[in-house]
């Protein structure tokens, strides 16, 4: 390509300041928007990923983080290290109810089995290289297989600099390809974490609510050798130095001022078709709400009376929670909503400037139309296979990938499939080491019985014929009939033996097709079968990436014909967006939302239990006026939560918020109910993130939790 479609796409009108995950090689283009919001930074700065401020912006996959210290400090949201707690926990020692605090290195915490840091030191298109002329004529299957063989090689070459995990990321639909390589820290330890009380205030009950009051922070410290490489876990390792961190704010912030947040937003669908958005609202939302509704009713039931299972399972109904109350936040917003028919508009006229120029016809016309019915394809076969995957036992599914690894092992690692190779090891093997914490069969079992039900009542040409022969599924089951048949197959297995699923990792095919195990010949059994789907799969895919890269360069170059600027959706990759501190009014209550709540919130909701149940040492110290030198000047109390008008999403959760000059001022960790639909249809007016306020954070620290060696070292003392 002479010049990216995304650099073209914006060289006209940006969008309004407060919309848009900009890729940091884009910011020039938007540069007088952001002096014009406030940034005292040079723009170009920004797009500069191993200088300040970004050097110190780092992903945990899934979540945003960012070194605050010299010493490989890593701050983050509280609910991004509840795994690593909950890991860490006993009913001896409770510390998702009582906190951790390391008060030296050697007091530090092993993180959660396959805990990453990830340090962005490069983004590189590379489209010409996955899509190559030899590629452009391919379709389905030999499409998918040549992209991905493109990939590997490409990742291959870059992973050369040994320490660092590199990938191909696919934007707009497929049409553009980014090689994103990272530093992969690999010993990662828990340093401080508030009690729940703190640090998930409030609770589901106000889970993406204002007014908030959660003191959603944690912290990481990432280790390396001695001679400053990437390393697995030793004691003879060493804090990580990092190139860059943040520093503290000097001055508190207030209404109005520029805000920016640096993280990893994880996925957006503005992009999609309106068969897309139908889909999704009118039936997969739905069905994933009742879902999660029955899954958490299941987990409170069955570790009601258990509390080490209970902790092994908090992380998982935290995050099933979490997600539970976003898309039925999204369903709510949809039904008052007009996007359907927007979004149908908005196709349609594209459609008519499409068929408006003979030219345009010609070159985009055919995989519209072609898009739309492979969507309509694969939409039925993701209705079809709803209850598959949840319907088989996870030490099935750890077989099912150990049988995987064991044949992928005997290929050279080129021909390997993606996900199997030599550098995906470390993540299989932690996978299967987190089951120690995080698995208990009663719980498991209810939870698959649950979904194993409803699979077995569909039509036998809607099931998958093999796993209906591993699992002993028949026309006209009784409940009781599959429950027979459930527990015969978890009776048959010795996996849920920690030594024995390790041993697994190193055998061959032949000692898997010999073994009398259940589950292992059950994924022998499913091997051959899930290739066949996994081709078809592939099939589709491939005819999709064709069509939907032509869709998304049509409307490109019809946005870009209005003035309308085109940002890529969110995919996991680095992002910046930027705004103001704002309140809202009205909010969604009817009421006027004040752009800041502070501790005397945390006393009126306390209640001493449950959800609400700030530390006494806290609500003392509140009480007492006891703020020390990180009280608002204007609010006379220290401040907890904070609203801003940035576009952000599942992902950005702990990313680092910065002001005007580039210093910390918080961590962005939720949005408000009803605007977390602008993942599919941003409003700038509703549109509300929430940031928990560094001085809460350091109030905390400093007056509740004594955490004075770590204030030392990130330059609070």
């Amino acid at each position: 390509m002479k010049k990216s479609l995304l650099a073209l796409a914006i060289l006209s009108t940006a969008a309004h300041a407060d919309e848009g995950m900009w890729m940091p090689q884009q910011l020039p283009q938007v540069a007088k928007q952001l002096k014009a919001a406030g940034l005292k930074l040079d723009p170009a700065a920004l797009t500069k990923l191993t200088e300040f401020p970004m050097g110190a912006i780092v992903s945990l996959g899934g979540c945003s983080a960012s070194f605050v210290s010299p010493q490989g400090l890593v701050a983050t949201n509280h609910h991004c290290v509840y795994g690593s707690v909950a890991h860490n926990s006993t009913p001896e020692r409770n510390l998702l109810a009582n906190g951790f605090l390391a008060h030296n290195l050697a007091e530090e915490l092993p993180a959660a089995p396959g805990t990453r840091i990830w340090v962005t030191k490069a983004v590189t298109e590379v489209s010409q290289q996955v899509i190559t002329p030899a590629v452009a004529k391919l379709s389905g299957k030999a499409r998918s297989d040549a992209i991905e063989k493109n990939q590997k090689a490409i990742q291959a070459a870059c992973e050369k600099d040994a320490g660092h995990r590199c990938t191909v990321s696919s934007y707009y639909g497929g049409l553009e390809f980014y090689l994103i390589k990272q530093l992969e820290i690999r010993d990662v330890r828990l340093v401080h974490a508030p009690p729940e009380g703190v640090g998930k205030f409030g609770g589901d009950t106000d889970n993406w609510m204002w007014p908030r009051h959660t003191g959603d922070y944690g912290f990481y410290r990432a280790y390396v050798s001695k001679d400053g490489k990437a390393a697995d876990f030793s004691k003879d390792n060493v804090p990580y130095v990092p190139q860059h961190f943040l520093k503290l704010a000097k001055e508190g912030v207030k209404e109005g001022d520029f805000i920016m947040v640096l993280g990893y937003p994880g996925r957006t669908n503005r992009h999609r078709l309106p068969s897309e958005v139908a889909f999704t609202f009118d039936w997969n939302y739905p069905a994933y709400v009742q879902q999660s509704a029955e899954s958490l009713a299941i987990i409170a039931d069955t570790t009601k009376d258990n509390k080490d299972t209970a902790l092994k399972y908090a992380s998982q109904v935290a995050s099933i929670n979490n997600y539970y109350k976003n898309r039925q936040g999204m369903l709510d917003s949809y039904a008052g909503s007009d996007m359907l028919q927007r979004k149908t508009a908005e196709h349609e006229a594209l459609k008519q400037w499409i068929n408006a120029d003979a030219k345009r016809k010609a070159e985009y016309a055919a995989d519209i139309d072609a898009v739309e019915k492979l969507i309509a394809q694969r939409d039925a076969e993701i209705k079809r296979d709803y209850y598959l995957g949840s319907s088989k036992p996870r030490l099935l599914n750890t077989a099912r990938v150990l049988y995987r690894l064991a044949n992928e092992n005997t290929k050279p690692d080129a021909e390997r499939k993606s996900g199997y190779q030599v550098r995906d090891v470390p993540r299989i093997k932690a996978s299967v080491d987190a089951l120690v914490r995080n698995y208990d069969e009663k719980v498991d079992k209810a939870l698959v019985m649950n979904s194993l039900v409803k699979y077995a009542a569909q039509p036998a040409s809607q099931r998958n014929a093999a796993f209906d022969t591993v699992a002993g599924v028949k026309d006209g089951m009784s409940k009781a009939d599959l429950q027979a048949a459930l527990d015969k197959l978890y009776a048959g297995s010795k996996l849920g033996d920690a030594n024995e699923r390790k041993a697994w990792l190193e055998r061959k095919p032949a000692d898997f097709k010999a073994s009398d195990d259940s589950f292992i010949q059950a994924a022998v059994a499913l091997y051959e079968p899930d290739l066949k789907s996994e081709a078809e799969e592939e099939e589709l895919g491939g005819k999709l990436q064709q069509a939907y890269a032509n869709y998304m360069k049509a409307k490109i170059a019809y946005m870009h014909s209005k003035g309308q600027a085109v940002y890529p959706d969110a995919n996991s990759t680095l992002r910046v967006t930027f705004g103001k501190i704002a309140g809202r009014d009205p909010g969604a209550d009817g009421t006027t939302w004040k752009a800041f709540t502070t501790v005397q919130g945390v006393v009126a909701k306390a209640t001493g239990k449950g959800e609400f149940n700030a530390p006494a040492a806290q609500l003392t110290a509140i009480k007492a006026k006891e703020y020390g030198k990180y009280a608002d000047p204007v609010l006379k109390t220290v401040p907890v939560n904070y609203l801003a008008t940035l576009d952000i999403t599942g992902g950005n959760s702990g990313s680092a918020a910065l002001n005007s000059k580039g210093e910390w001022i918080g961590l962005a960790f939720d949005g408000t109910l009803d605007s977390i639909i602008s993942d599919w249809d941003f409003n700038k007016k509703m549109t509300r993130d929430i940031q928990v306020d560094l001085r809460y954070i350091l109030w905390n620290m400093k007056h509740v939790d004594h955490a004075d060696n770590l204030l030392k070292e990130m330059g609070a003392e």
